[in-house]
C-alpha cells in the first residue's frame, strides 16, 4: 500500500513537471510542442493535461481545430475532477460547438465549475439565472452568484452585481453600493465598470 502511495506521488510530480513544460512551450509560441506534451499527460490519465489539449483543439493552436475532439477532452478533464474542464464544456454546450446545444446541461456544468471555485463559472451560471436559460429565471439567485464571482476576483461579476444594485434587480436598489462595486470592477481594469462609476459619481452618488 505504501509503495502504491509513493508511486502515485511520483506520477503526480512527473505529470506536474510535464504540465509546466507544456505551459512554458506555449508561452514561447511552440504550440505544437505544447500540444504534444499535454496529450502525453492526458493519455497518462491526468485531467489537467486533458483540459490543456482540449483547449488547443478548441482554439486550433498547435493542432488542427476540432471542436468535437475538444468536447471529448473537456469531458474527460471534468470527469477527472479538473473543474476548468467542466466550465469549458459548459461553454461548448451553450454555444452548440462540437455538441448539440443544451443549456440545461450547461447549467449543470457551470454549477460544478462554480462549486469548484471557478469564479467565471459562477458568473456564467448567474447569467443563466438572470436570463432564465436552462433554468427558471431567478434574479435573486443571479445576485448571489454574481457576488460569488466578484468575491472570486472576476471583474465582470462585480460590474454585473453593481448593475443589479443600480437597477434594483434581485436586490434592494442602492446606488452607493452600485458605485462601490463599479469602482471595484474598474480597479480590476473592467472599462464598463469605470464608465458606470463615473456616471454615478457625476449624479452625486
Amino acid at each position: 500500500m505504501k509503495k502504491l502511495f509513493f508511486l502515485m506521488l511520483f506520477v503526480a510530480s512527473l505529470f506536474g513537471d510535464i504540465i509546466q513544460d507544456a505551459l512554458s512551450e506555449y508561452d514561447k509560441g511552440n504550440k505544437a510542442k505544447a500540444a504534444e506534451l499535454y496529450k502525453k499527460v492526458c493519455d497518462g490519465g491526468d485531467a489537467e493535461g486533458c483540459f490543456g489539449i482540449g483547449f488547443m483543439y478548441s482554439s486550433g493552436e498547435g493542432v488542427k481545430q476540432d471542436k468535437f475532439k475538444a468536447v471529448e477532452l473537456f469531458k474527460k478533464a471534468c470527469d477527472g475532477g479538473f473543474v476548468l474542464g467542466c466550465f469549458s464544456l459548459g461553454v461548448m454546450y451553450v454555444n452548440g460547438e462540437g455538441v448539440k446545444q443544451d443549456r440545461f446541461k450547461a447549467v449543470e456544468l457551470y454549477k460544478k465549475a462554480c462549486d469548484g471555485g471557478v469564479a467565471e463559472g459562477c458568473f456564467n451560471l448567474g447569467n443563466m439565472y438572470y436570463d432564465g436559460e436552462g433554468v427558471k429565471q431567478n434574479k435573486f439567485k443571479a445576485v448571489e452568484l454574481f457576488k460569488i464571482a466578484c468575491d472570486g476576483g472576476y471583474a465582470i461579476g462585480c460590474g454585473m452585481l453593481g448593475a443589479m444594485y443600480a437597477d434594483g434587480e434581485g436586490v434592494k436598489q442602492d446606488k452607493k453600493k452600485a458605485k462601490a462595486l463599479f469602482g471595484l470592477a474598474c480597479d480590476m481594469q473592467e472599462e464598463l465598470g469605470c464608465k458606470n462609476y463615473r456616471k454615478l459619481n457625476e449624479q452625486g452618488f
